[in-house]
């Protein structure tokens, strides 16, 4: 299918052929028929990543904060890679559009093939043929609203949630800053809620067009004049400014036109330097409107499907996009006249050139549209093969294409000879496209059945969300891959014994005569990649001979992560002890040669701002060695992240951030320094060889299931007061 992308780092707006999406739970598959450009929001985006470095740089100083805080941590050549890869990643543009449900995940009830609909949300309702939405971003469509009209829905959703802030009643004045395509719309909802309705625009031929519609405009230089008139000198009940500018100019004449305890809502971009003065003495309520209304910005809502009560909370997103359908079906807002362009998808790097104004035209609103007729569509993209390691022995399928596989672990596959790059997946199918022509594999599909069920595949990673990580790996290891998992191996004792489960059936090789398949399970390696560090293997090497117990402890600045992350989410990402801590429980773990038996866990109290997050465990091993993991969410960023500490036989060894190893024996210091190093390209390395060999797994399967244990019993401690639990 054809996708409409921008890429950050270059400025460069393309149109790509991108596999087609595949649904997922909770999913519709819609076939797109036309679909809204943003003139404000999209063409914010556009002219950032125009931007030299040093422009983006300077229009964001808050992540160049973080970039230096990096730095600081990791070392200017890490934190560079990672920055560049985070900007070459492409942009779906596009959050309004309509068509037809084409295919349907599970749990869409309600929902049919070859219903018409209208789509929202950035990321979902994307200018491409094809988009993967969630149900409550989808609005089914009366037979009265055609799809060009159907495609202003999510805009029409952000006007009238920013009218209801305003809190408007039937009757009052009600003034709209700024005609543009948002005010148009806004003007027509207060004119169809029964109030009085004035327009303010610098253009004449925006005023012409409201008065066209049945409405009352005046220019801007005559404002407040026409204010006096228009509310008999009481002022306005409300101002509502849709205007789109840096200017303070919009804030300053709502003050002025506004009655005595009026209420003015921000839903355009406009300065907000607001007057005191004005604003004081007449005691003007502000209110910065947020998109489309309740639900934005909440995954629960937005992804998972979760809707709010109507007895709490009348008008949700969702409920506003409804309205707006049944106000277009109605007649009482109308849009075709608003509409001043349309291009095909082919052509809509130029639709970015009207609204960018590089095209001297004038313009409102601007429309996509997509072919009607049904052609074959893939989701399965081949890319011509250069240079293919056709004698390695791993032919790798990655299902998973986020941030983590293009900045971190792709980079270090990509430089190992025995790995051949076969096919990656993501659900999106964009990522997936992105990544497979960056890193050369020879294909890329929305489809993760493609990769599991391709017989050139013998080695399968698994790089997705945390939650699917257990299902993967069973059906990775049943289909006879080997299987690299990202950490955690699960997210619960549940799914860990159904992995268990799998490995432990007989992995000899079955006969015809046993009348079962003939698949063997692979090898089993999660991503547990400190171990296989560099000054990792220098340290184990130093202490692994010593016959005494271990005294380790390992200091982890983790930062804070807000709730609404989806590590954050038990069902979704774990909570950071099981999906993040995992890998420092490892590591004791490597240098102790067995998994924990015991754990006593001690957490700070949350207060409203962590999760569980400030925690101190205590590990006891079969030896005696004791492990202390202190996991951190409250510290400051720019100060290095881990820190272990091993004091065994007369010796001590201090690891710093993967950057210098100190270890001090019989009064003599020693330091090993080296550029940071974690471990990724060695793992699979490592991993490589052992299915080249057929040797045993790199990490023992034993220390794999006792780490992701031992996960679930910190979780069970902190529940049961700080009490000692055993490792089943």
């Amino acid at each position: 299918m054809k996708q409409l992308l921008q890429n950050i780092k270059t400025g460069q707006a393309t149109i790509e052929e991108i596999p087609i999406p595949t649904p997922r739970a909770g999913q519709a598959l819609v076939k797109v028929s036309a679909s809204l450009v943003s003139a404000g929001t999209e063409r914010m985006v556009v002219e950032f990543a125009e931007k030299s470095l040093v422009g983006k740089a300077r229009s964001r100083p808050d992540l160049v904060k973080q970039v230096l805080d990096k730095a600081k941590r990791e070392g200017v050549v890490n934190t560079m890679q990672a920055a560049f890869n985070r900007l070459d990643q492409p942009m779906a543009l596009g959050y309004s559009t309509a068509g037809t449900i084409v295919a349907l995940g599970p749990n869409m009830q309600g929902f049919k093939i070859g219903q018409r609909v209208a789509c929202a949300g950035g990321g979902y309702a994307t200018h491409a043929e094809y988009n993967i939405v969630p149900r409550n971003l989808l609005t089914p469509l009366p037979k009265k609203v055609d799809f060009e009209s159907a495609a202003f829905t999510t805009l029409g959703a952000i006007a009238l949630h920013g009218f209801r802030l305003a809190e408007p009643q039937i009757g009052e004045n009600v003034a709209i800053i700024g005609l543009g395509l948002l005010g148009l719309l806004t003007i027509q909802l207060a004119s169809a809620a029964g109030c009085n309705v004035l327009g303010i625009d610098l253009d004449p031929k925006r005023i012409a067009l409201a008065s066209s519609l049945g409405l009352e405009a005046v220019a801007r230089q005559n404002a407040e004049s026409a204010s006096e008139s228009f509310t008999a000198n009481r002022g306005f009940d409300a101002v509502i400014i849709c205007a789109d500018t840096s200017s303070n100019d919009p804030i300053e004449l709502a003050g002025v036109i506004a009655r005595d305890r009026a209420r003015v809502v921000a839903t355009g971009a406009v300065g907000l330097s607001i007057p005191r003065k004005v604003y004081y003495e007449k005691e003007i309520s502000f209110i910065n409107s947020r998109s489309y209304g309740p639900g934005r910005y909440d995954a629960n809502y937005e992804e998972n499907g979760n809707d709010y009560p109507i007895g709490y909370i009348r008008w949700t997103e969702g409920r506003n996009f409804k309205a707006i359908v049944d106000l277009l079906s109605s007649r009482k807002l109308k849009v075709e006249s608003l509409i001043t362009h349309r291009f095909p998808i082919e052509e809509a790097t130029t639709a970015y050139e009207v609204i960018t104004g590089k095209k001297k035209e004038p313009f409102l609103g601007v429309l996509l549209t997509y072919s009607e007729e049904n052609r074959k569509e893939e989701r399965k993209i081949v890319f011509p093969t250069i240079g293919n390691r056709k004698s390695a022995v791993v032919n790798l399928g990655v299902l998973g294409a986020g941030l983590y596989a293009n900045a971190t672990l792709l980079p270090a596959i990509k430089k190992i000879s025995d790995i051949e790059l076969v096919g990656i997946a993501s659900p999106g199918g964009l990522h997936a496209q992105h990544s497979g022509k960056k890193f050369g594999f020879q294909y890329a599909t929305s489809s993760d059945n493609e990769i599991l069920s391709d017989p050139n595949i013998n080695t399968i990673a698994i790089l997705t969300r945390h939650d699917s990580h257990a299902d993967l790996v069973i059906k990775a290891l049943k289909a006879g891959k080997h299987v690299f998992v990202e950490k955690p191996l699960a997210i619960n004792e549940q799914e860990l014994k159904k992995v268990i489960r799998t490995l432990t059936v007989d992995r000899r090789p079955k006969t015809e005569k046993d009348g079962l398949p003939s698949a063997v399970h692979g090898l089993l390696i999660v991503g547990f990649n400190r171990r296989f560090s560099p000054l990792a293997q220098s340290l184990n090497s130093q202490i692994s001979n010593l016959r005494e117990p271990k005294y380790i402890h390992y200091r982890v600045n983790a930062g804070c992560l807000p709730f609404n992350h989806w590590t954050q989410d038990p069902n979704l990402g774990g909570g950071r002890i099981i999906g993040e801590a995992c890998h420092f429980i490892d590591f004791i773990t490597f240098l102790v040669g067995a998994a924990p038996v015991s754990v006593t866990a001690h957490a700070l109290p949350d207060g409203g701002k962590y999760r569980e997050d400030n925690v101190s465990m205590t590990f006891t091993f079969p030896d005696g060695s004791l492990g202390i993991v202190d996991y951190l969410a409250n510290g400051d960023k720019s100060f290095p992240k881990e820190r272990v500490e091993v004091f065994c036989g007369g010796q001590i060894a201090i690891l710093d951030d993967f950057v210098s190893l100190v270890t001090v024996k019989d009064g003599k210091k020693k330091e090993e320094r080296r550029a940071q190093d974690k471990g990724w390209k060695n793992e699979m390395e490592t991993f490589a060889k052992a299915i080249r060999e057929g040797g045993q797994p790199p990490i023992p399967y034993e220390q794999l299931i006792g780490v992701t244990r031992s996960t679930f019993a910190v979780v069970a401690s902190l529940r049961k007061n700080s009490q000692s639990i055993i490792v089943a």
